[in-house]
């Protein structure tokens, strides 16, 4: 399934894990001053159990864990939730980024970051997974191969659901919503990601190609997201 059920509540769950005693106890207080709901976890077997147990709405996530690695706890989290993963690493690299973004995580911070910064990007994670709103147009877009419903935030493929994370969902809405035109990379950067986006395309390469993995028939030789080199990218029909 694609759709985000139940929508986003009154008082979004946030699940922090790091093992860094002072980094937990900051993002607590800023988180709690805000009115957000948080749950701790210091390693990631608990991280799990937590998530299971307290079905966070977003998960903000270290990666240089005491007991596994990050990646390992993105990739448990994404065998049965979609919810929002914000990465908090040390770790700088494109690979290390491009690795967690492919295992399934929405977002990518690195250390040190700014407690403004970083809880701008945890509300647009929280937008990013609510359902749509009450009155908005029911649109259902059809290709030979799959069927998008926008209204639904539902992706049907030979008679099944395809199962997309809040950030696959909303790269795909915006490219379906503009069907057969160009979509610019800072424009999709800045729609889905947020405003401060407009240079991180190493997201969108990693995205549209778990969306050519999971919606194309051949992914090396996608008919539906198409890329125009340097420029930007465009869904056909």
């Amino acid at each position: 399934m694609v759709s985000v059920t139940g929508g986003a509540p009154q008082t979004p769950r946030v699940l922090v894990v790091d093992d860094e005693p002072q980094i937990v106890r900051a993002l607590v207080i800023n988180l709690k001053a805000r009115k957000y709901e948080v749950d701790a976890a210091h390693d990631g077997a608990t991280a799990l159990q937590l998530a299971a147990a307290r079905h966070p709405d977003v998960v903000v996530l270290d990666l240089g864990l005491p007991d596994m690695d990050g990646v390992e706890v993105i990739k448990g989290l994404r065998g049965w939730t979609r919810v929002p993963i914000i990465v908090l690493s040390a770790r700088h690299s494109s690979d290390e980024k491009v690795e967690a973004l492919d295992a399934g995580a929405d977002d990518y911070v690195t250390k040190p970051f700014g407690m403004d910064e970083l809880l701008a990007r945890l509300r647009a994670a929280v937008r990013r997974a609510e359902p749509a709103g009450a009155g908005e147009d029911e649109v259902v877009v059809e290709t030979d191969e799959f069927t998008v419903d926008l209204a639904a935030k539902k992706v049907n493929r030979g008679g099944r659901d395809v199962r997309l994370t809040p950030t696959e969902w909303h790269l795909l809405e915006v490219l379906v919503r503009n069907t057969g035109r160009l979509v610019s990379q800072k424009q999709l950067l800045q729609e889905v990601w947020g405003p401060s986006y407009g240079t991180e395309t190493n997201y969108l390469r990693v995205y549209m190609a778990q969306l050519r993995r999971k919606l194309e028939v051949d992914p090396s030789h996608p008919k539906h997201f198409i890329t125009e080199p340097g420029m930007g990218y465009r869904f056909e029909r």
